[in-house]
């Protein structure tokens, strides 16, 4: 269940991470475990393979295990999934995996032959193949290509699905790797083109160029057949940043070029370039609020807001998105029109834009709308856009500026899902309510019979925090329905419904009750709900949590002998919190990829970048806060806990493995039996293809039902 905007930082920011750390990690008194923290060390290795036999054991032994697995693996690679594709020019690219490809084909076809029910896919690469003939585990990343030909692409390749990658150019007409051409050997790079033979690169060049998050710190232009080491500086953060990064915007007649730094998690400093004739290029500040997002669309610029903004007698609110004249907003004038401001229920959940309008994307009560807004004689006009839908839905333009005649530059695809329906994918044009649907995947179980409901519970301090509830056929709240309660709550993520055929076909229809809840500190209700529990406020994710096991006892919608929770990454971080204090109320506990040691995430990889989340533990009056939550420091001996199945990955380069490892050592020497298995590749997402992904999978509804079942 782990699941993972046209702003100027760009994804990798967000989420790569650094290199697995390989060095020796010796032990402490306050820590005699750090020797795990040693992620391919042979002493560290070998407790893992140990934990993995067992959980094996114990969880192939569930009658259903292998039969949920090959269901799952059935799932994963049917052929009926919808192709999620992206717009190349006029190609649209898909990535997909299947039996027979299990690492994955890179294809693209026309918009003519997607409409088709079985499109004519043209394979631009096989990974599996090449995986075989260059002996590496290369699991897809991405790829980075140059228009309006889109014929070179700088592509992204992970050894074992970790967050660092190789960067190859490729040529997507001769489809093969460009002798000579542009490459990066494995790092956490970052790049874009500034013209067919100029890249801007982020990556590691060396001693003191990356950040103490492992980011990028510089970046530099690199012109074609230079040697990486000549390439120029650009733009230099500081080494307490997250990152450097760049965006460039090569819409004719508005070509841009940012630099800037991720301060942090969310705040970031931007500058312009300015190409000089006779001083040379030369970078100008941006001025903004540093907690903006700002964009640039063509003569526009849209700035998105984390907090109020004051502008004399005007103050714009957090959540807001505002859009102005850039040329006048660049040389100081502060005039906006809102295309959104938030109320108490409903959100900015993003935005595109097509060649004349701008897509908004709207959370009411965590029910997705969508808003055209497009200027009219220098009036801003708003349309709703008709769709009587109640579950998740998410627009995305598909005009491409750097064509000359845009056949599609009005046209943008439009996705829904909810808990019992099929994700679907249409393809509509602004002005009109009509769509086209393209692909419509099918149902995977049965849902008849099967019912959602949004319900609230009352927090601690008297927040009321909604949460979803996915009734089987057939159930009643009788007290004992086996049910799993799903969380995240962080980061401003939102936790929207999703349409899942693993939990349709093994939960569900099995009589399973699956109850996701919407927390603070995720992004349900803007800015303001996600910054109401992070740092010194974290606690309030952990009360929202336990009040909603709370209430779905109250309502006798299950009882503590049936009740699990699950939760990945910073959701493992809350699961792992709530867990030890809370233990009455559960059974048993998912803790997928976690943070749990929280006095040592930020020497762990790219924990540092998260310090605008949860603190720094080196400040004494910080730590106070985090360390009555840290999972690792708060685990006792002679306290009745739920069980507890922890997942992780070796190659996990984003949260440590350690955490995982540590937390289970601590808990096997306290006598509290936890189980522990650990994928050799997959990265944060924990598996590297389809067969581990659903092995992974009945490992974990494996062990659900083994401690939830009536």
């Amino acid at each position: 269940m782990l699941r993972l905007s046209s702003t100027l930082v760009p994804a990798l920011v967000l989420a790569a991470a650094s290199t697995l750390s390989m060095a020796q990690t010796p032990t402490s008194p306050e820590d005699p475990y750090r020797w795990l923290e040693d992620v391919q060390g042979d002493k560290a290795l070998a407790w893992v393979r140990e934990r993995n036999a067992e959980s094996r054991k114990r969880l192939e032994a569930h009658p259903g295990f292998t039969k949920m697995r090959d269901t799952f693996r059935a799932i994963l690679d049917s052929r009926e999934k919808i192709p999620y594709v992206s717009r190349q020019g006029d190609w649209f690219y898909n990535f997909w995996r299947d039996a027979e490809h299990p690492r994955g084909l890179w294809r693209r076809t026309t918009l003519a032959d997607y409409r088709k029910p079985q499109p004519a896919w043209e394979t631009v690469i096989d990974l599996d193949a090449l995986g075989k003939a260059e002996g590496e585990s290369w699991v897809w990343s991405g790829a980075v290509c140059f228009g309006p030909a889109y014929q070179r692409c700088m592509v992204r390749l992970s050894r074992g699905g970790a967050d660092a990658v190789v960067v190859r150019e490729f040529d997507t007409v001769a489809k093969r790797f460009v002798d000579d051409g542009f490459k990066l050997p494995e790092a956490k790079s970052d790049v874009d083109w500034q013209d067919a033979d100029t890249l801007y690169v982020g990556t590691d060049f060396g001693p003191g160029s990356l950040t103490d998050s492992g980011y990028p710190r510089i970046i530099k232009r690199w012109k074609r057949g230079q040697p990486l080491a000549s390439a120029v500086t650009m733009y230099e953060a500081q080494a307490k940043d997250v990152a450097a990064f760049v965006s460039v915007d090569r819409s004719p007649g508005f070509e841009r070029t940012v630099f800037g730094r991720a301060i942090d998690f969310y705040t970031t400093e931007a500058s312009l370039l300015v190409a000089g004739k006779n001083a040379g290029d030369k970078l100008v500040a941006i001025d903004k609020p540093r907690d903006s997002q700002l964009s640039f669309w063509r003569d526009k610029l849209l700035l998105q807001l984390r907090s109020d903004w004051t502008l004399g007698d005007r103050t714009w609110p957090s959540g807001a998105l505002l859009v102005a004249d850039a040329t006048a907003y660049l040389a100081g004038e502060r005039r906006f029109t809102a295309l959104f401001t938030p109320t108490p229920t409903r959100s900015l959940a993003g935005f595109s834009t097509t060649a004349s309008r701008v897509l908004v994307n709207v959370l009411d009560n965590v029910a997705g709308k969508l808003e055209e807004w497009q200027p009219v004689e220098g009036q801003w006009q708003r349309r709703e856009v008709k769709a009587p839908f109640p579950g998740t839905l998410g627009a995305s333009a598909l005009h491409d500026p750097l064509l000359k005649q845009d056949a599609l530059a009005e046209a943008y695809f439009i996705t829904y899902t909810d808990f019992l329906t099929p994700d679907s994918l249409m393809l509509g044009r602004t002005g009109s309510d009509a769509r086209e649907t393209l692909k419509a995947r099918p149902a995977f179980f049965d849902a008849t019979g099967l019912r959602v409901e949004q319900r609230f519970a009352t927090s601690k301090d008297g927040t009321k925090v909604p949460y979803f509830v996915v009734w089987p056929k057939g159930a009643t709240a009788d007290g004992k329905n086996p049910t799993l309660l799903y969380g995240y709550g962080g980061f401003e993520v939102s936790q929207q419904p999703w349409y899942s055929a693993a939990f349709g076909t093994a939960w569900y229809g099995q009589g399973g009750v699956l109850v996701v809840a919407n927390i603070r500190g995720g992004g349900e209700f803007g800015p303001a709900w996600h910054q109401a529990a992070i740092k010194a406020h974290k606690q309030k994710s952990y009360d929202d949590f336990a009040a909603v096991a709370e209430d779905l006892i109250a309502q006798k919608i299950t009882s503590p002998a049936h009740l699990g929770i699950e939760g990945g990454s910073n959701g493992g971080l809350l699961v792992g919190a709530v867990m030890l204090q809370r233990p009455e109320l559960f059974k048993a506990v998912v803790c997928q990829v976690p943070l749990l040691d929280m006095r040592r995430y930020h020497q762990l990889l790219a924990g540092a970048s998260w310090m605008a989340e949860y603190g720094d533990p080196d400040k004494p009056e910080e730590w106070a806060w985090i360390s009555k939550y840290s999972p690792y420091q708060n685990v006792k001996p002679g306290v009745a806990l739920p069980r507890v199945l922890f997942t992780t990955s070796t190659r996990d380069d984003r949260v440590h493995p350690g955490h995982a490892r540590k937390m289970a050592a601590r808990m096997i020497e306290q006598g509290h039996a936890p189980l522990y298995y650990e994928n050799i590749e997959g990265g944060h997402g924990g598996a590297a293809d389809n067969t581990q992904k659903a092995d992974m999978l009945a490992l974990e509804m494996a062990f659900l039902w083994q401690q939830l079942a009536r």
